[in-house]
Order: structure tokens, then C-alpha cells, then sequence
């Protein structure tokens, strides 16, 4: 694992197609009522592929609180003081601890502009950095630009999960499981 330290200096400047220029950088106690900004207007269509009621601001803030980067690493986009972007880096343990799981969030006016892309290259690099072998992502079926989106930087589809995901009104939708290999296993002879 890296050092806190250092975790909490990390920035980086990026300019995404259109010449926007997004600071990536780690989610600070700061950014508690940033972060509630993120998600509060998020539409019911966006909100039923969320694993959680972001709508909550107790919630939301509660991860802030409780924020740990040694179990979950936040990273987040910021133009202008606004929060655009939030993607997260989950720590797996016991067996699973050389595994990390990715999860992403833009807002409705950063997304198709490559925001995502840079976040998920920066997650990937932090993962490498504190030792991970692997990073996997759970994305509906349905959504194939999402799913398009973890393919072109590297993620391989691993198995598809039959009405593996809920939404509120109790409808499922399949789940494609998609892993990117950090280590690759060098056989011996």
C-alpha cells in the first residue's frame, strides 16, 4: 500500500478532447458537501444502476466521514471547485486482497468527452502503485458504452451474470463482469 502521505499529494492536470482542462486527485475530507453536490441531481434513470440511494446526503456524506483509503481509494475530477467525477478503487481482503474493484460516476455534462477514460488509466496506476494483480468491474449489460468504455482501456469481458442486478421497481438486468490483469502469470519451465 502506498503511504497516506503521499495518497493525499497525488494530483494530476488532464485536458480532456474538447481542451477542458480536470484536476484527478483524491477525495479529502474537504469535498464532504463537493460530493454531496455530485450526486444530488442525479435523474431516477441514472440512480437505478447506482449500487446505493445516492440521493441520501446523510449517506454520502457518511462515506466522506468514514473515509478510509486503505479499504476504498476515491478518486475525483474537479473543474472550477465542482466535483464532475468520482471513481473508486475497492480494496478486496483475505483471498481476495490482491483483487480491486472499479466503480465510476460522471456527471451528465462530462461524460462522452474521455473524463472517464483518464479516470479509469488513474485508477489503474494507483492500483499497480499499492501491488494489485487485478482490477474488476460490474457493469449492466445494457449499458454497452460503459462496458465499450472499460474494453478500450484494457478490460476483458469475463462472464455475463443472468438478472444478477435489481433496479427499484424490481426489474433484473444481466451483469457483465469485465477483470483487467495488472500481473501477468509468467509460466516457469
Amino acid at each position: 500500500m502506498i503511504a497516506e502521505q503521499s495518497l493525499t499529494t497525488y494530483r494530476n492536470l488532464i485536458t480532456l478532447k474538447d481542451g477542458a482542462r480536470v484536476l484527478l486527485r483524491l477525495l479529502t475530507p474537504d469535498d464532504r458537501q463537493r460530493l454531496i453536490d455530485l450526486f444530488s441531481p442525479v435523474s431516477l434513470d441514472d440512480a437505478k444502476y447506482l449500487r446505493n440511494k445516492v440521493s441520501n446526503e446523510a449517506m454520502v456524506g457518511q462515506w466522506v466521514d468514514e473515509m478510509n483509503y486503505s479499504r476504498v481509494l476515491p478518486l475525483v475530477a474537479v473543474m472550477q471547485d465542482r466535483i464532475v467525477g468520482d471513481a473508486t478503487l475497492h480494496f478486496g481482503d483475505g483471498p481476495r486482497r490482491h483483487i480491486g474493484e472499479v466503480r465510476i460516476f460522471l456527471t451528465k455534462d462530462f461524460r462522452r468527452r474521455g473524463l472517464g477514460s483518464h479516470m479509469l488509466r488513474a485508477l489503474i496506476d494507483l492500483a499497480r502503485k499499492n501491488g494489485l494483480h487485478q482490477l474488476t468491474a460490474e457493469v449492466v449489460a445494457e449499458q454497452t458504452k460503459v462496458i465499450k468504455a472499460f474494453q478500450n482501456v484494457g478490460f476483458k469481458t469475463q462472464c455475463t451474470y443472468d438478472d444478477y442486478f435489481m433496479f427499484p421497481d424490481g426489474d433484473t438486468a444481466d451483469v457483465v463482469v469485465l477483470a483487467l490483469k495488472l500481473i501477468s502469470r509468467e509460466e516457469e519451465f
